[in-house]
């Protein structure tokens, strides 16, 4: 063989060894990833790489109308459906804080971790946020239940108050109770209960902060 036929061989050889190096460097560097251990990519490079229509629509519009969309749910098929059976108000408004507080746990919540685009955002989102099996069961129907009360008293207020400006008989109900306002004063308490909250922690985590 010529000299210049093993020049040509040896620098295949190292071609071809530094190709599957190279190989098995990167199915190494995949078996080993982990948060700690990737580097950072923003939000417009991911973008880039996610597949869906061309409108889009921002995180916290899906986020509210999934928290709307299953409390209006749950007044159509629990407040509605069960109004025939249960005569007695409070009774009515408990089983229906309980099946809203189970509807939260099991669908919303779930809901919205699988909208999310970065792991872990839909927590701030959520009043109970572990995501420990049948840890925050409880808690969301003691939330549900406090939801419930505040969500009536909007009720009561805003039919006291109509009765009054129009002068109208105390047995008169102006507002009665429908999915789309039902969802949005839930929705509206939901919010204000949760960022108050987040205010809350963050004021925690700030003060533990060392120098502060």
């Amino acid at each position: 063989m010529s000299k210049k036929n093993r020049q040509t061989n040896t620098r295949e050889d190292f071609k071809q060894a530094d190709y599957y190096k190279l190989k098995t460097k990167a199915v190494d560097d995949l078996v080993s990833a982990s948060p700690e251990n990737s580097p950072l990519v923003s939000d417009a490079e991911l973008r880039k790489y996610r597949s869906g229509p061309k409108l889009k629509i921002a995180e916290w519009a899906i986020f509210c109308f999934i928290k709307w969309w299953f409390p209006a749910a749950g007044c159509f098929f629990f407040l509605w459906g069960l109004g025939t059976y249960v005569s007695s108000q409070l009774d009515l408004m408990l089983v229906g804080a309980v099946a809203l507080g189970m509807v939260t746990d099991i669908l919303t919540n779930n809901a919205l971790r699988f909208m999310e685009k970065v792991p872990g955002s839909a927590d701030r989102w959520i009043m109970c946020s572990k995501r420990k099996a049948y840890s925050t069961f409880p808690l969301n129907i003691l939330y549900a239940i406090i939801l419930m009360f505040f969500v009536y008293m909007t009720y009561s207020v805003i039919n006291l108050s109509i009765i009054k400006i129009r002068n109208l008989t105390s047995d008169v109900v102006p507002l009665g109770v429908e999915p789309i306002l039902f969802g949005l004063f839930w929705l509206g308490w939901d919010l204000a209960f949760v960022g108050l909250k987040n205010t809350v922690r963050r004021a925690l985590k700030d003060a533990r902060k060392p120098g502060t």
